[in-house]
């Protein structure tokens, strides 16, 4: 089965420590999987690697391998077409009177804008209005980055990942910030968009943020991979105390699972 993401001994090395320590990590690509981990735990180094803004630490005698969707060198164009990236830095990017429309479109450059030698098809255009439509922000296109909520915003960088038609969607902590009513109609709307054929990989802290299509949980401690399996059999308090290094309890209703400190 094609893999959408293949690791194989890489390291992320920052000021002599390791961020990512001889990772290795496969997700199919049909596969909704969820990353959690404390801050610190190598989370969003994965994303950054993925989008080329750090590089694995080189070693002759265990050299590190990286493919996605079967790719071990890919450029921009072709990581948009088969994994469309939200991470929540992009947010401040944006000047504030920038058109909703133009975040969205900006998802084909690789920008922060639209620029002169940008140009724009038809198929471009099409593929805004239809993650516009998908996001519930059809009726929002003019309206400027600086004057919506936060929730809002939130629904367009979404919909900058998905206007190219990726493969799978990656989500670098997608509901910080979120007030409890938003993050719930987030976590529906994951839960309608994943039977619709696009994949998701989640990266997060919050076990209430992962969608009920999310089958696998991968956790992360100290740049190691720590547990990866159902998320049933991973979700446990046990596994959850020695992730956080807290008496974490775990509860699951309707197939939400929440922590909570016991004590």
């Amino acid at each position: 089965m094609l893999k959408a993401l293949e690791m194989r001994k890489v390291s992320v090395v920052k000021d002599g420590r390791r961020i990512l320590d001889s990772i290795d990590l496969d997700v199919d690509a049909d596969e909704n999987v969820a990353i959690i981990g404390p801050n610190g735990s190598g989370k969003t180094t994965l994303i950054k690697l993925i989008r080329g803004e750090v590089l694995p630490y080189y070693d002759e005698d265990s050299p590190a391998t990286i493919r996605i969707f079967g790719m071990e060198n890919w450029n921009l164009e072709e990581l948009r077409k088969s994994m469309g990236i939200v991470s929540m830095d992009l947010q401040s990017r944006f000047p504030p009177d920038t058109p909703l429309y133009e975040v969205m479109l900006s998802g084909y450059f690789g920008s922060m804008g639209i620029f002169r030698n940008h140009k724009v098809t038809e198929s471009m255009a099409s593929g805004v209005l239809d993650a516009a439509r998908t996001m519930g922000l059809e009726n929002m296109l003019e309206a400027s980055a600086g004057v919506v909520s936060l929730g809002e915003m939130r629904r367009a960088l979404i919909a900058r990942a998905l206007a190219p038609k990726p493969r799978m969607l990656v989500l670098d902590e997608p509901m910080t910030g979120l007030d409890v009513v938003m993050r719930d109609c987030f976590r529906r709307m994951f839960d309608i968009m994943i039977p619709s054929g696009i994949s998701v990989m989640m990266i997060t802290h919050e076990l209430e943020d992962i969608p009920l299509g999310v089958r696998r949980v991968i956790m992360l401690k100290e740049g190691r991979k720590m547990a990866d399996g159902p998320k049933e059999k991973v979700l446990t308090s046990g596994n959850l105390s020695r992730l956080f290094d807290e008496d974490i309890e775990v509860s699951e209703s309707g197939g939400v699972y929440r922590m909570r400190l016991r004590g």
